[in-house]
């Protein structure tokens, strides 16, 4: 670490949280940045396969996001609030509504992923006067007061103090569930069976919504088989329950087979929360719902810095770019290459207990000798991979899953390269 690094993390840590996390036993600050890789403050340059977890979705230094952010600067107008008109967020909330497939879909921007499930967990309770939420075991919703309590996950979650009641449900991590071994139809089975017994047993059946990521972002990449949801949708049909798809790391094509995470799942949600790759960078998050729950709200409402022009305009570039450059397509192929050479790789390295993960989400979860997990093993391949000029990401309940999320624009050569560095390390 440099002098002046180190003078920098002294002046954090005299004034920043102490749970403020940060990665590396010498944290590093990113200077500079182009495409796929990030340069430190001391030169060094990185293949960077986190991206700001999962947020710079299209890569650095874009010209046609920076061209259109540019633009809206030179305007004067930065802010106005949704007290009036703002062109791009009306547009931007146009394409996301035909996007999502809901019917009659009306969207409402925040500033994050977090806002927006505190949003959409507003609008179910509200909707059905109900404060119960079903939500799933090691899942990850954000950092607010109510998105902490529907955060299955004790690493994540400061408090037991709620403004909701939750009521929790096996089915995001298989890996390690008491159903792990079974097929994919006896899973599905044997998860609905659970959700079933959890509402007949702990709740009032009036429950507001159910609350769940299609892949567990934070959770480690947990990914459950393709039709869970759409499964659990049908019991929650019967009791009225409304379904809520957190999307903030599953959206905008990531996952490769589909745009929405939910997708796979062959079912539409009563809403969908969106943040993170939308932006590419600057700060910008969402509700898209059916209007008749949007529009449940009887209180006077604004957002003074959600959907504001600089985000929306930013954010609207961002997704037509996604989409003319058919980044979703680019997602599928490169992770289909990733997670096929990362299960080549784990053939011969015990150490690594599961690969899993869809498109440009991917996992590695790293076990001890009798299978337990191994949190210091997955701290060695971050501290290895950085050493080699690779960043990654980790999370995982236990804290031993290598995270794998590079910007969709990635190619077949860096994917290589990431390949060989994460091969040496593991």
């Amino acid at each position: 670490m440099s002098a002046t690094e180190g003078d920098l993390l002294a002046r954090h840590r005299a004034v920043m949280p102490r749970w403020l996390a940060l990665y590396y036993d010498n944290p590093i600050e990113l200077a500079s940045a182009s495409g796929r890789r990030v340069t430190d403050r001391d030169g060094r340059t990185y293949l960077d396969f986190f991206a700001g977890i999962l947020t710079n979705a299209i890569g650095y230094d874009v010209a046609e996001i920076s061209d259109a952010v540019r633009g809206q600067l030179a305007t004067g107008v930065l802010h106005t609030s949704t007290l009036y008109l703002i062109r791009s967020q009306v547009e931007l909330a146009e394409k996301i509504a035909e996007l999502s497939g809901i019917p009659d879909a009306k969207v409402f921007f925040t500033n994050s992923g977090t806002e927006a499930n505190e949003t959409a967990l507003m609008l179910a309770t509200r909707f059905r006067r109900s404060d119960q939420v079903l939500a799933l075991r090691n899942s990850y919703h954000g950092r607010s007061f109510a998105s902490q309590a529907i955060t299955g996950n004790r690493g994540w979650s400061a408090s037991s103090l709620s403004p909701v009641k939750v009521s929790w449900v096996h089915g995001g991590y298989r890996f390690r569930s008491p159903f792990k071994d079974y097929s994919d139809a006896d899973y599905v089975k044997a998860c609905v069976a659970d959700l079933r017994e959890v509402i007949e047993t702990t709740t009032a059946g009036d429950v507001a919504c159910m609350i769940a990521e299609p892949i567990q972002g934070v959770g480690g990449f947990a990914t459950p088989p393709d039709g869970l949801f759409g499964a659990f949708k049908e019991v929650l049909d019967e009791y009225g329950i409304l379904f809520v798809s957190d999307e903030v790391q599953t959206g905008w094509g990531r996952t490769g087979s589909h745009f929405w995470g939910i997708q796979a799942h062959g079912v539409t949600p009563d809403a969908m929360t969106f943040a993170k790759g939308l932006g590419n960078g600057l700060a910008i998050g969402g509700v898209v719902a059916r209007g008749d729950l949007m529009d449940c709200i009887t209180a006077n409402s604004i957002s003074t810095f959600g959907g504001n022009p600089v985000s929306t305009t930013g954010a609207l570039a961002t997704l037509n770019f996604l989409l003319d450059n058919d980044l979703q397509q680019n997602a599928e192929k490169m992770g289909e290459r990733l997670i096929d050479g990362l299960r080549a790789i784990a053939e011969d390295r015990p150490a690594v207990g599961d690969v899993r993960g869809k498109g440009l989400m991917v996992g590695v979860e790293l076990v001890g000798p009798g299978g337990e997990p191994d949190a210091k093993k997955a701290a060695g391949v971050l501290e290895g991979a950085r050493e080699r000029g690779l960043l990654v990401g980790k999370g995982g309940l236990y804290g031993n899953v290598i995270r794998l999320a590079p910007p969709m624009t990635v190619t077949e050569d860096e994917v290589e390269e990431a390949l060989g560095i994460l091969g040496d390390v593991l």
